[in-house]
């Protein structure tokens, strides 16, 4: 352990040099850093050190099953929250993340993500007492709980940002500012922007000290200046404070943004991973059992960059918003193919796992492999509108009910929102009274469901989505929330549908008692760990997606149809690739045979299966 530590000191302290030793990093200012990370790891109690001994990606285990949550919409506060414990492991919850809760400014705050003080709770949620108390009751409920930590920019009326606007040099530095257009204009040559029709620019004039502050997300959210080294330690110290409160996986929101450099796009600089190897050397220094997820929803070959490699790691776990993205695709188009090549496009190094969701509190942008989509002979921009239409508005034929977000009447681009049950045709077969869409409705829910839970990573349901929760509008009569169209799919959860969870002639009931099945399955096989890679098989079928898994003897195969008709696919094919005999489907108990011509899916029909002795069948 000892060694371990000495390693990672090491490393840091090469990483922070390579960084810093032209920016005003010294010997002084890397002995003021690990006086910090000491003093941090000194103050961490005694569970949390019982904790740091168990293996560092515990969090790869097939045990890890998450839900992300807001605290009030879910439970109302902080102290409720502790009753709502029994729910989550009545359904099998191992890991939550509870959405933004430190404290933000008091008005417009991005939901959150502008915070005032990292090391105080929002009080309209509770103090900081009963976040500890709430924590140590998750803890020993053997749930494992994840935080969002804003990395790039503080709030305005943070304490660092007030002190800046009384003029305060050093507190200036820690952010970007500027007494003239001349460095912002050249920035904003190259650099796009986040939220043009709600926050357009970068930069915004602050007349109090006569600057232009950098400001990537919004007037009220200003960036760090991560060239400062003072910035980067204030920063671990905050990471290393929630992580001795007892969070277990502390998530870093915008990770991409977080260094900038004239004359560049200011988005997945090498500077920025350089940063997170750093908060990965830190925290095995202080914290090894602390996990750190990277929020970065950018371009699909950038995203598995902050995984890092096995010799320099970064994050160790990210989100898999190209997969995302791609089961989406894959059933409006009823076609797998993009899913089953980005699959083999991106490995993922031993030491990281994606956190695989079908979505989650934000809007679903619409990137993909464009040179793929090419490849099948169609125009990417084309495509791309293609799915906002299938998803956010009335296109023939589409079972989908979702709202545009972030429409740009320039190039026509724009997001989606909508829960997953509305975006999978069960609200639009609701106001059908369509049974047959109903039908269909609940079996694409279930598909992609089982589909996230058997790739490699963790499965993560957003609160609600297990009792098949419906786009909500009732944020249209709230004044702080109408004008966020996000909140259609943040509605408060509703306790009384999920009464009916365990009724299996409800929808609540169909959606929430199949969850709990496929929790149950994935903790008690192996093969579903966060570490297995899924082997792509190539069907020669567009509308089945197909893989297997297998580690010391053990194989499971998996069949996915993403098609409202019946499939058939070749078992000869599947023969090929080891598979024979009877096989038994551990999501329903039915035993299939190989040795027939073909297998047989019927529509939105996922198949888990392992080999079966045939005096068995």
């Amino acid at each position: 352990m000892i060694q371990d530590k000495e390693k990672w000191r090491e490393d840091l302290r090469n990483a922070y040099f390579e960084l810093y030793s032209d920016l005003g990093g010294s010997g002084k200012s890397f002995e003021s850093l690990m006086q910090v990370i000491e003093k941090r790891a000194k103050e961490r109690g005694e569970e949390l050190k019982a904790l740091d001994l168990r293996e560092h990606d515990w969090y790869m285990s097939e045990d890890m099953i998450g839900m992300m949550l807001y605290v009030d919409l879910f439970a109302g506060n902080i102290k409720l929250m502790i009753n709502k414990i029994p729910y989550l492991l009545e359904l099998g919850i191992t890991y939550v993340h509870l959405m933004p809760l430190l404290k933000p400014r008091k008005e417009e705050n991005d939901g959150g993500y502008a915070v005032e003080d990292y090391m105080d709770i929002n009080p309209q949620l509770g103090c900081l007492e009963d976040f500890v108390m709430l924590m140590d009751a998750l803890r020993h409920a053997g749930i494992a709980v994840c935080i969002d930590y804003v990395l790039n920019h503080t709030a305005d009326t943070h304490e660092w940002a007030k002190k800046a606007l009384r003029g305060n040099k050093k507190y200036q530095d820690m952010y970007m500012m500027y007494d003239s257009r001349d460095i912002p204009d050249l920035y904003d040559a190259t650099v796009p922007e986040v939220l043009p029709d709600k926050h357009p620019g970068n930069f915004t004039y602050k007349s109090e000290i006569d600057k232009w502050v950098y400001t990537s997300f919004s007037d009220f959210q200003w960036d760090l200046n991560f060239k400062n080294p003072m910035v980067f330690e204030k920063m671990v110290d905050i990471m290393l404070y929630l992580a001795n409160l007892g969070v277990n996986i502390i998530r870093l929101d915008a990770i991409a943004f977080v260094w900038k450099e004239i004359h560049t796009s200011c988005r997945n600089l090498a500077q920025a991973h350089k940063l997170m190897h750093m908060l990965h050397c830190v925290k095995e220094i202080a914290c090894p059992s602390l996990a750190l997820l990277g929020e970065a929803i950018v371009e699909p070959d950038e995203i598995f960059k902050y995984f890092g490699t096995s010799d320099y790691v970064e994050c160790g776990i990210l989100y898999n918003a190209n997969f995302m993205v791609n089961i989406y695709n894959s059933l409006a188009t009823r076609d797998v193919r993009l899913m089953k090549i980005d699959n083999e496009r991106f490995k993922v190094p031993v030491t990281g796992c994606f956190m695989n969701y079908i979505r989650c509190h934000d809007d679903i942008g619409w990137g993909f492999n464009e040179e793929a989509i090419k490849q099948f002979g169609l125009d990417p921009n084309q495509h791309k509108h293609f799915l906002i239409d299938f998803y956010s508005r009335d296109y023939e034929g589409s079972f989908a009910k979702g709202e545009v977000y972030q429409y740009n009447p320039r190039n026509h681009d724009a997001r989606t929102n909508g829960t997953l049950a509305s975006l999978l045709g069960l609200e639009k077969a609701q106001d059908r009274k369509d049974s047959h869409g109903r039908a269909f409705a609940l079996n694409r829910i279930k598909l992609v469901t089982a589909l996230i839970f058997s790739h490699r990573g963790i499965p993560l349901i957003y609160s609600g989505d297990e009792i098949a929760t419906m786009n909500d509008q009732s944020y249209l009569q709230d004044a702080h929330k109408s004008k966020e169209g996000r909140w259609v799919h943040r509605p408060s959860f509703d306790w009384e549908r999920a009464e009916k969870r365990n009724d299996p002639y409800t929808d609540e009931g169909v959606i929430y008692l199949f969850t709990q099945n496929l929790i149950r399955i994935r903790k008690g096989e192996p093969l579903l760990n966060g570490k297995i890679e899924a082997q792509i098989i190539d069907a020669n079928h567009n509308q089945v997606y197909t893989f297997y898994k297998e580690e010391e003897n053990q194989r499971m195969l998996f069949l996915y149809n993403f098609s409202e008709n019946n499939q058939y696919v070749s078992n000869k094919i599947l023969r090929n690739k080891g598979f024979y005999g009877y096989m038994t489907d551990q999501l329903t108990g039915k035993v299939v045979s190989l040795e027939e011509k073909e297998l047989h899916l019927y529509p939105y029909e996922c198949l888990w299966l392992k080999e079966t002795k045939p005096q068995d069948a």
